[in-house]
């Protein structure tokens, strides 16, 4: 029997965590038909306090809907990765914003993988499809979620009239990450 993937999305409110978390969730379970699940929280302010997301996605049926040791980490802030960077083991992998996190060497072999994904939502106009590059970037780097099943939740996710915004988004997250994988650019923390 295949392993449960145990997900966890972090960063600050604004970045669009929990959508990030619900899309992955609904491309596995609508479009990949896998089973997942999510589990959200949030500090008491809107914006800029510390948000997660928990997913776990798996072939067969999920009983507990926690993650209880999770084995991919999409960080996108200093303070998600200073919290839950450490949740990881050897194996693993992380994902992270290139330009808010900097890893640091702790011996363990863990698979990390980096993208500019601000930066390259700035150049695109609105810094607000980072999360959705990050989503892109993860489909491509994990396969867990299928690149189809995953556009196909980006699209049906967004609000009415930001779909070709958060497509190109998606693409460029996705593009990314592959050509990551195929120049072998990754990092071991």
């Amino acid at each position: 029997m295949k392993k449960d993937n145990e997900i966890r999305i972090a960063g600050f409110g604004g970045q669009g965590i929990i959508l990030a978390g619900y899309i992955i969730g609904k491309a596995a379970a609508i479009y990949d038909d896998k089973f997942s699940t999510l589990i959200q929280s949030f500090g008491p302010e809107a914006r800029g306090s510390s948000c997660a997301a928990q997913v776990i996605i798996s072939e067969s049926q999920i009983l507990y809907p926690y993650i209880v040791k999770p084995n991919i980490a999409m960080l996108m802030s200093k303070d998600a990765y200073e919290r839950f960077g450490g949740e990881l083991t050897d194996g693993d992998i992380m994902l992270i914003e290139k330009d808010l996190v900097q890893p640091k060497k702790n011996g363990k072999k863990i698979s990390v993988y980096a993208i500019p994904a601000t930066r390259l939502a700035e150049e695109m106009g609105r810094k607000i499809v980072t999360n959705i590059i990050m989503v892109g970037f993860f489909s491509a780097i994990t396969q867990i979620t299928s690149y189809e099943a995953t556009r196909k939740a980006v699209e049906s996710s967004v609000p009415p009239g930001t779909q070709e915004l958060n497509l190109k988004a998606f693409e460029t997250g996705y593009n990314y990450g592959k050509k990551l994988l195929s120049s072998s650019e990754k990092n071991v923390a």
